[in-house]
């Protein structure tokens, strides 16, 4: 099987060129000590709905809603290598988004953001709710993107936390009936927010541009932030653009790393 890999800020994804995928497989190509090593796998669909279909894999063998930077990736990829537009349509489980390139910057319109349970899913209303995680209380915020989330804003140095820990604990709670991404994220002010990033299925990511759109949705229906907002990363910063109808505009650079070739047996 052959794959083109890219990465967003360190969020690295193989986008499938042929071949076909089952679960065990994802996960031992994923792996990166035996495989090729990947936050995920993109493979393209036929839609009759939008320009192309997509189907995201998680490292661990599941399949995710929606990825911004699996999205940023994808349509990088596509206009590349697939001759495409720079401004298509591209449907997912969760509806049809919009990605516009531009060079290495590409653009997604991810739809709109929702605090409702029914739509993350959640078992409840969280909005900077206390919630005990381990040994802590943590306030939670839940809410969703297209894929479930749960945003934690802290009041302090986050390397100093024990966030990992954290985010495995809250990524199977029961309060999350599909489990969630969870995000660390301190305000520094109106437009900025440090974040450190727990993904559903693969645990710590440099950064995610869905996670940034979570973090960025939360911190305007805190009254943290409005607007456009830079969500800083240990990979780097994605910037997200929260609309009065909490519509979520993400934009941030794409990399192409190399072809790779996988072979199950030798």
């Amino acid at each position: 099987m052959q794959f083109r890999k890219y990465h967003g800020l360190g969020n690295d994804y193989l986008v499938l060129e042929s071949g076909d995928l089952h679960p065990g497989q994802v996960v031992d190509i994923c792996d990166r000590h035996r495989g090729l090593g990947s936050d995920g796998i993109l493979e393209l669909l036929p839609s009759k709905v939008a320009d192309v279909g997509l189907r995201i894999w998680n490292p661990d063998g599941s399949v995710a809603e929606k990825s911004g930077n699996g999205l940023r990736i994808f349509a990088r990829w596509l206009t590349e290598y697939r001759g495409a537009a720079e401004d298509l349509t591209v449907e997912l489980p969760c509806g049809v988004v919009r990605c516009q390139v531009d060079g290495d910057m590409v653009t997604v319109q991810m739809g709109h953001a929702s605090f409702e349970p029914e739509n993350i899913p959640a078992t409840e209303t969280m909005i900077f709710s206390p919630k005990s995680v381990g040994e802590a209380m943590l306030p939670l915020t839940a809410v969703g993107v297209g894929n479930p989330h749960c945003v934690v804003f802290l009041g302090t140095d986050l390397d100093g936390l024990p966030w990992r820990e954290w985010g495995a604990i809250l990524e199977n709670s029961p309060l999350f009936p599909n489990r969630t991404n969870v995000q660390f994220a301190r305000v520094i002010d109106r437009h900025t927010i440090e974040a450190r990033i727990w993904e559903r299925g693969a645990g710590e990511t440099s950064a995610s541009g869905s996670s940034s759109c979570a973090i960025a949705a939360a911190a305007v229906k805190l009254e943290h932030c409005e607007g456009t907002i830079q969500v800083h990363m240990p990979g780097g910063v994605l910037d997200v653009t929260v609309g009065r109808d909490y519509s979520l505009i993400l934009r941030g650079p794409v990399e192409y790393v190399g072809l790779m070739q996988y072979r199950d047996s030798f």
